[in-house]
């Protein structure tokens, strides 16, 4: 461990160990790329943890939409027709694939493939 990272560790707030330690387990991940890197209408994998997951109708129709972390930022999804995914839930790990589009100016993926990973300490 270098001093830089040594300072860092002391001076850093949990939130920000918090991001580090996701980035480097998305990173970790072959073929992932980092939400911050997502460009509008392209294809891309991305592998992070779920913060929160909710129930919304979007003009009648039943729909689950997630907020995906990677460290460098934040990945909406939306799954439309659905009313709950067995296993979707907050602070699960999960690897997702599909087409990135901005909406609202937030980055969001629309009934992406996706992968369950096991939760931290699993």
């Amino acid at each position: 461990m270098t001093l830089r990272q040594a300072l860092h560790s002391v001076l850093a707030s949990q939130e920000e160990i918090a991001a580090d330690e996701e980035r480097h387990d998305s990173a970790s991940q072959v073929g992932c790329s980092a939400v911050s890197d997502l460009a509008n209408r392209k294809r891309a994998t991305v592998s992070g943890v779920m913060r929160s997951v909710i129930l919304r109708p979007r003009e009648g129709v039943p729909t689950v939409e997630a907020e995906l972390y990677d460290g460098s930022g934040s990945l909406d999804l939306v799954w439309l027709g659905r009313r709950r995914i067995a296993g979707v839930e907050p602070g699960r790990r999960v690897r997702v694939e599909g087409l990135v589009c901005e909406i609202a100016g937030r980055r969001t993926m629309f009934n992406p493939r996706y992968e369950l990973r096991p939760r931290a300490g699993e």
